[in-house]
């Protein structure tokens, strides 16, 4: 009898990707464009430079790879650890448990029993990562509450899946339907020439159109789980989590004690320092800047809340941390422009205060935050193995090459068949070029120049690299967010792919169709 086909481990399937792309550079002719100071493409430079094959590069770039995906990994460790200590106080599971207790009385209410209380619940969270991404370019964020998400989701009967689902894919959704994503829409537009986040109406129906498919697909894979677990393609594996939210459940609640008070204390006292030094605070959201009193506003309600929170439990309390943590984090990306390190940062100095808080010495919290590192280290390797995928292409001189040539083929293919040539461009590129903001520097200038020739608006160009660098994230292998999402909820690569296609192949179409009415529509900014 033959045996099963059994799914290649996630290293597996990354070094065989290193390796074909290895391949192509014996196959593809090496070229380059000349770019400007900036590092913009100038147009109609491409010319052909000496190929540079690679043999036992395959091997150094998995080195190189973790160069340039050193933040991420760090990163992707530092939560590790952070969510470790946490885990060990017991606070988010405690707080996971009243949340769902509170959503189970709504459903005594006549219209949370129609609607589902559990079904509210995804649907105003993939909301509000939607809005995240499409706003401010929510991504590498969203690996610090896979951590939370994932276990929520198992709590409420589901599986990891809809945890990835309703944070890391809903803030992707949005961020391919951007409204006012700094990233793409702002570079691009600026690239092409546009006016600064130009075209918003039509893009608003984008996104709500995105998002609706989001909560849609979400709810439905949601409910089929629920009835037959046996179906999610996690169902085994998904083990570690059941066991994990079962084993946190049985803990007992700890109440209060004088390092709980003493840490409420001190980060009250932080609050107050920042609401001095900084009263003000300007908040960039969608290019337009307002001046609020962020820190005062924070540090009273916290101070308020952290009392009740504090005199409950200290799991009580340490779940206040975690809330003033993600809004120091919003705080952070949209008024003084963090990025993984500052996020990094905040969340290690929340799991040693949620430490102290618990009542843990401090070598047990460090013995914690080690073994948290411990367990994200197979994710942390393979976000810098699929860095060397792009080193490879780099090294080899043949990304330029491979733009070069898709764009020749599309040159004379009538408006609609450019379009759809240079939307399936935006996608295929993606694959190899996960960085939006690479990417638009790469093919803008070019696309924006092409686009006129066969009289398409350079707003509809900006639209389709949008979409285009929105979409496929959730699928690359070259996106270390990808990676190390997949890695923090333990889902291999393989089934990843193998359950998300279908889903990214669907919103690629519907992306070329609300492209379509760009060309035949005297759209406001188009």
């Amino acid at each position: 009898m033959a045996s099963k086909f059994k799914i290649p481990h996630t290293f597996t399937i990354v070094f065989f990707i290193v390796v074909a792309c290895a391949i192509l550079t014996w196959v593809v002719p090496g070229g380059e464009f000349e770019r400007d100071a900036a590092g913009n493409v100038v147009e109609g430079t491409y010319h052909q430079v000496e190929s540079q094959p690679q043999t036992w590069q395959v091997f150094t770039a998995f080195f190189a790879g973790f160069k340039k995906a050193a933040d991420i990994i760090v990163f992707i460790l530092m939560i590790g650890g952070a969510f470790w200590i946490l885990n060990e106080t017991n606070a988010v599971t405690r707080g996971i448990y009243s949340f769902l207790d509170f959503t189970q009385k709504l459903q005594r209410f006549k219209p949370f029993e129609k609607m589902g209380v559990n079904n509210l619940v995804i649907i105003l969270i993939i909301l509000l990562f939607s809005a995240f991404g499409a706003i401010f370019g929510m991504s590498e964020e969203t690996l610090a509450f896979v951590a939370i998400f994932v276990p929520l989701a198992i709590s409420m009967g589901y599986d990891s899946v809809t945890g990835v689902l309703m944070c890391y894919v809903a803030a992707h959704v949005g961020f391919a339907g951007a409204l006012f994503n700094p990233f793409t829409i702002g570079i691009a537009q600026g690239l092409s020439g546009l006016q600064p986040f130009s075209g918003l109406g039509y893009r608003l129906i984008c996104w709500l159109l995105l998002t609706l498919i989001a909560i849609i697909f979400t709810l439905w894979y949601a409910h089929r789980v629920k009835r037959h677990p046996e179906k999610s393609i996690m169902h085994e594996a998904d083990s570690y989590w059941r066991d994990k939210v079962l084993q946190q459940q049985e803990q007992e609640h700890r109440r209060s004690n004088y390092a709980t008070w003493i840490v409420f204390g001190l980060v009250s006292a932080l609050l107050l320092f920042l609401s001095i030094r900084f009263p003000f605070t300007d908040i960039t959201l969608g290019g337009h800047k307002s001046h609020l009193l962020v820190f005062p506003i924070v540090a009273v309600l916290f101070t308020v809340w952290g009392v009740f929170a504090a005199r409950r439990s200290a799991q009580s309390y340490i779940m206040s941390l975690l809330f003033l943590t993600i809004v120091m984090l919003v705080i952070g990306v949209l008024g003084y422009g963090w990025y993984v390190k500052e996020i990094a940062a905040l969340f290690f100095a929340m799991g040693i205060a949620a430490g102290f808080a618990y009542g843990l010495r401090f070598d047990k919290i460090i013995r914690q935050f080690l073994e948290g590192c411990k367990d994200m280290l197979n994710a942390a390797l393979i976000v810098g193995m699929a860095g060397g995928i792009i080193i490879i292409l780099q090294e080899g001189h043949i990304v330029d090459t491979l733009l070069y040539g898709s764009s020749t083929a599309v040159a004379n293919s009538g408006k609609e068949g450019a379009l759809g040539g240079i939307y399936l461009i935006q996608n295929l590129l993606n694959l190899i070029i996960p960085s939006g903001s690479a990417k638009a520097a790469l093919t803008i200038p070019m696309m924006a120049e092409f686009s006129d020739l066969i009289g398409i608006s350079r707003q509809t160009n900006v639209l389709a690299f949008q979409f285009g660098d929105g979409f496929t994230n959730m699928i690359t292998p070259t996106s270390g967010v990808l990676i190390g999402v997949l890695g923090i909820a333990r889902i291999p690569y393989a089934k990843w792919a193998k359950f998300i296609f279908p889903f990214i192949l669907f919103l690629i179409i519907v992306g070329f169709l609300l492209l379509l009415p760009t060309i035949y529509l005297p759209l406001d900014g188009f």
